[in-house]
């Protein structure tokens, strides 16, 4: 058995079918949040790709030393296409984590993103590159290399607990996290959401929308209900 500290831990059996994962390509993390009861959700990260770019993948978990990234690049290797490398780098920004070599690595893995909760380098090739990367912050200093590490274990990124296996949804709003159990119910409550404010924008578009939950709300704060 390894010791705690630099242990790789072999991948947990999906409990996100593909088609669950497909259809979170096209809801956003708002609304997913809200599903969640706003409890859940990836804070302090900004992503540092193009806006318009989109990551929904399973998470492949990294819980590193800050400003080391022996684990990272181990990880890297062991990626799955489709997977999200999530980083608990202990919210560090003194040292990068990855940069443009590391990407281009995952990136021809499979990988379709990065969640660091650390910094990274090459910022202009990430905002120019078909990659997702969202990163608590930018620096020039580069990471070291000697762990420890651990990877496919629990981590905490921005708040959030995350496993390895979970649903990882990241746009221009942030990162949310579905837990693997709960991906489905979540799906089916983040679509029926998103059908609701389907509707509310054709009401808005046509004039007729109202909102009598504002006055009946101020008049039960009130005391006037």
């Amino acid at each position: 058995m390894s010791l705690i500290g630099y242990r790789v831990l072999p991948r947990p059996e999906s409990a996100v079918s593909s088609t669950v994962l497909a259809g979170f390509a096209t809801v956003g993390s708002a609304q997913i949040s809200d599903c969640m009861n706003r409890l859940y959700g990836v804070t302090g990260l900004r992503p540092l790709h193009a806006q318009a770019r989109r990551i929904v993948g399973r998470a492949l978990t990294v819980k590193a030393r800050p400003g080391d990234n022996l684990m990272i690049h181990k990880a890297i290797s062991l990626a799955e296409a489709g997977e999200v490398i999530v980083v608990d780098g202990g919210g560090d920004t003194n040292n990068a984590l990855v940069g443009e070599l590391m990407m281009m690595d995952a990136r021809m893995r499979g990988v379709v993103g990065f969640v660091i909760d650390g910094a990274v380098r090459d910022a202009d090739v990430f905002a120019q590159e078909d990659f997702g990367c969202f990163a608590r912050g930018v620096t020039h200093r580069g990471p070291y290399k000697e762990g420890p590490g651990e990877i496919n274990v629990p981590v905490s990124v921005g708040g959030q607990v995350v496993f390895p296996g979970d649903v990882v949804v990241g746009d221009a709003d942030g990162v949310v996290v579905i837990p693997a159990g709960h991906a489905e119910a979540v799906l089916a409550l983040a679509l029926k959401k998103e059908a609701d404010e389907a509707a509310i924008k054709e009401k808005l578009n046509a004039g007729t929308y109202t909102k009598p939950w504002v006055d009946r709300i101020i008049a039960q704060k009130s005391g006037d209900a």
